[in-house]
């Protein structure tokens, strides 16, 4: 965050080997050990985290002060990979103030957004390189990646008092999951809820 938290501020998309931020605040690290219960395929999960804990996907951000009004953005970085047949996700979130909404601009890579209300609607749309994806208030959200060898990287921005809640994530899982069938990835219905939700 700029010393002058009010005062005007640029900052550059650096794509060099990478793709990263110029400038930014806090750069969060999230390793397979961190998506303990999120991928269905626990087998795979726990032979993988046996042998190696990955980096899953990173996150970039331009801290600004947590109040109505302000903006906070960064950006998203998905590594490529799977776990069984489960492409790399992010956690995925709902915002603790429910009714915000949060825009992607995705830059590089392909994949898709996945998105459910607490109601149970569910959606996914693709992820592609100068796409922009709206995400509407009170829809939780993940980012899936689901190109084999590159990152899928978006830039985010949203109100900067919205929150984030990832514990209901983190109890329920998404509805929907995406796969790798024959390296063409697919949607379907996430077999771990639907054994939670028949509970």
């Amino acid at each position: 965050m700029p010393e002058n938290a009010n005062h005007p501020f640029s900052f550059d998309i650096v794509q060099d080997g990478r793709t990263i931020l110029s400038q930014y605040d806090n750069h969060i690290v999230r390793k397979l050990s961190d998506m303990q219960g999120q991928f269905f395929d626990q087998l795979a999960y726990d032979a993988i985290l046996a042998e190696e804990d990955k980096v899953i996907y990173e996150v970039y951000e331009v801290k600004r002060p947590e109040v109505s009004g302000e903006l906070l953005h960064g950006l998203s970085i998905v590594h490529p990979g799977t776990v069984g047949s489960e492409h790399f996700m992010t956690k995925g979130h709902f915002h603790e103030v429910l009714e915000t909404a949060e825009i992607y601009y995705c830059l590089h890579g392909e994949g898709y957004m996945v998105m459910e209300t607490p109601d149970g609607d569910c959606a996914v749309e693709p992820l592609k390189a100068q796409s922009v994806l709206y995400v509407p208030p009170c829809w939780a959200h993940r980012s899936v990646n689901t190109s084999p060898t590159d990152d899928l990287v978006t830039f985010f921005i949203y109100p900067a008092h919205a929150g984030h809640d990832y514990g209901s994530i983190e109890e329920h899982g998404f509805r929907k999951v995406v796969v790798a069938d024959k390296d063409t990835p697919i949607v379907m219905d996430n077999p771990v809820w639907q054994s939670k939700d028949a509970r």
